[in-house]
């Protein structure tokens, strides 16, 4: 008897040990209703399901003991939904037509905060064609145009370079810096520049040393004149990574 308690005390010692999270979700979406959620995280580059649950009007949750913190993705069927954190604490997921959103943990709240400018920014890039559009039944010479579109986009391209690289080098240390990395690195520039930054610990995460590997290797093509430059995210290694990255376009 004093055995089993013995073991059972380990047990509760063990467990209390362990991190817990708890995803608590809602949706606006008829459509959502009764479809299976799959929460997946990326284990040695394949995705395994961490957790599953289904839509009950509008309500759904994951729970469970954590033995780190993952960057993930929110899957209904093959289909990636939004990126997240599965971290120890409370998050809550909110979808909606407008909206999709993860929040109340640190690394979300850095995460979402960071998506929203970047989709701000996409925003403003996006709206130039219409700029130009407007501007030609205005009267606006192609010459004007051309060169007040193209300053507007420089300086927008800019300020995405700033914002990409700033936000990896203040996340060396934690799963969102190779997460944004690998999504949303869009020149070898910027990638050398990263990586000029980073310590050991960073340069040597598989993902991020395969991304790096296969940039380098693309800049020596483009140099040769063999290559189209720093390859995307879908094609580092296989759908698998592909996959858990995808959201880019995700949270406002």
């Amino acid at each position: 008897m004093k055995r089993v308690l013995y073991l059972i005390a380990c047990v509760a010692v063990l467990t209390s040990c362990a991190e817990q999270y708890n995803i608590q979700g809602t949706s606006s979406l008829s459509v959502l209703d009764g479809s299976k959620l799959y929460l997946k995280v990326l284990k040695d580059k394949d995705l395994t399901v961490l957790d599953s649950c289904e839509v009950v009007h509008g309500q759904f949750r994951f729970a469970g003991l954590l033995d780190t913190t993952y960057m993930a993705s929110l899957f209904m069927g093959e289909q990636s939904v939004m990126p997240l954190v599965v971290e120890k604490g409370d998050i809550a997921i909110r979808i909606d037509g407008a909206q999709q959103k993860v929040s109340g943990t640190a690394l979300n709240d850095v995460l979402y905060e960071f998506l929203d400018k970047h989709n701000q920014l996409e925003s403003q890039m996006a709206e130039l064609p219409h700029r130009e559009s407007r501007m030609l039944l205005d009267g606006v010479s192609e010459d004007e145009i051309n060169r007040t579109l193209s300053a507007e986009a420089a300086v927008l391209s800019q300020r995405e370079d700033s914002l990409v690289y700033e936000f990896v080098v203040a996340n060396f240390d934690n799963v969102l810096g190779p997460f944004v990395l690998l999504q949303m690195a869009s020149s070898v520039p910027q990638v050398e520049h990263i990586m000029s930054k980073a310590p050991d610990t960073f340069k040597n995460n598989p993902l991020v040393s395969e991304f790096y590997k296969q940039v380098t290797e693309a800049a020596t093509a483009v140099s040769a004149g063999q290559g189209s430059g720093i390859p995307s995210a879908d094609t580092i290694d296989d759908a698998t990574i592909q996959d858990i990255l995808n959201g880019k376009d995700s949270g406002q």
